[in-house]
């Protein structure tokens, strides 16, 4: 299935990822897991392979190389470990705002660090008593002469503890007109970074909570008009979000089944292998079918967006897939594993953990099935992937 999606140089980059994530990332997980909290370094390691630049276009020192590339990447890092996953995830997701609203001299002075991998991104639009309504959001920014004026709080912003750019939405009227994104770099006088706080999952990576406290920013800095911010906000979520996050998915999923066939081969139960058990072989064969599924739908979906095709209902319906076949797996493989999967010296129970990470953000299930039952009764309102698919083309070399 992968060859119908992917060519030699896709297959090229998943072992290049693939290696160096056994050889770079994997000795760091035992002291991520320890300290719970962002890994600066080996985040700045991973961006200086030069894989933030996948969606970027070449004349801005990205890859050019489009979003099944991207979805390869993340797959491979999440595979090994989830918070460089999200990590990566995130920064090409705070990349995204720029190339689909940013000016022309906002993207030749980002685009190439971002590439470079000198300047991680983030995009921050969560609020805390709004959530996923993102009309809800009360932050602000008012105009003062050539400059806005920035006051609020932002929560669940990913990479908040090692990003350099932050991608903010505030609100600057009334309305859903009434919403502008900015770009904050994280030195900016009254712009406050809260403690990270431990999660359950995804140790190494940070969500945190940014703060604005008359931060004092550019009209320069503004992302497009005021009032685009809603569509930054949701075109961000809609074509980079979720296929990032299913991305995320597929790797964790990936690796549960690594662990498990290989827990299932080493444990030994009525003096065979566990795996010649039928129940267990049934289990297995599930996992199997969940992950071949799983991953069709991913590549299916991140396929039609490389081609400029409307696809923003694949893309929901990949991340809905993608993370409840991955709990799901989750939880049988600990049933395969029983008391043996509780523990730390096997990764299973780190899995588990970081696949409930990914539920929420770009939308919950609940959301993913509320806005494919829109596209069932034909009430869905357009299509965010035909709407921008001309800022993001598959260039020649892929």
């Amino acid at each position: 299935m992968d060859g119908y999606f992917t060519n030699r140089l896709h297959d090229q980059l998943r072992r290049d990822v693939r290696e160096f994530a056994e050889r770079e990332v994997r000795p760091r997980i035992a002291a991520m897991e320890a300290s719970r909290s962002a890994h600066g370094e080996l985040s700045r390691l991973i961006a200086r392979q030069g894989w933030l630049g996948a969606t970027i276009g070449r004349a801005y020192g990205g890859m050019g190389a489009g979003h099944l590339a991207k979805t390869i990447i993340i797959e491979e890092l999440s595979r090994v470990s989830g918070a460089m996953g999200a990590m990566i995830q995130a920064s090409q997701l705070g990349a995204a705002k720029i190339v689909h609203f940013g000016s022309e001299t906002q993207r030749r002075t980002w685009l190439p660090r971002i590439a470079a991998g000198h300047c991680l991104p983030t995009i921050a639009v969560t609020e805390a008593e709004s959530g996923g309504h993102v009309l809800g959001m009360t932050a602000s920014a008012v105009r003062d002469g050539d400059d806005y004026i920035l006051n609020g709080r932002k929560v669940y912003v990913g990479n908040s503890h090692v990003g350099d750019l932050h991608g903010v939405v505030v609100r600057t009227a009334p309305g859903s007109r009434g919403l502008t994104a900015f770009l904050v770099e994280s030195d900016r006088p009254g712009c406050l970074l809260a403690e990270q706080h431990p999660a359950m999952g995804l140790h190494g990576f940070s969500f945190g909570e940014l703060s604005f406290q008359e931060c004092r920013v550019p009209a320069a800095n503004r992302l497009g008009q005021e009032g685009d911010g809603l569509a930054v906000a949701y075109s961000s979520s809609v074509l980079y979000g979720r296929a990032n996050l299913t991305a995320v998915s597929l790797g964790i999923h990936q690796a549960i089944l690594d662990e498990t066939t290989a827990f299932c081969a080493q444990r030994h139960r009525y003096g065979k292998p566990l795996h010649d058990l039928p129940s267990i072989k049934l289990k297995l064969g599930k996992l199997q079918s969940r992950l071949m599924t799983a991953r069709l739908a991913a590549y299916h979906a991140v396929h039609l967006l490389d081609r400029g095709l409307p696809c923003d209902a694949e893309l929901m319906n990949a991340k809905l897939i993608n993370v409840e076949s991955a709990i799901d797996s989750a939880r049988n493989a600990m049933e395969m594993h029983a008391a043996a999967g509780l523990f730390a010296d096997r990764p299973l129970e780190r899995y588990l953990r970081d696949a409930f990470h990914v539920f929420a953000p770009a939308g919950t299930s609940d959301i993913q099935l509320l806005r494919l039952a829109e596209v069932a009764l034909g009430t869905e309102k357009g299509q965010w992937s035909e709407r921008l698919s001309q800022r993001v083309r598959l260039e020649p070399a892929l």
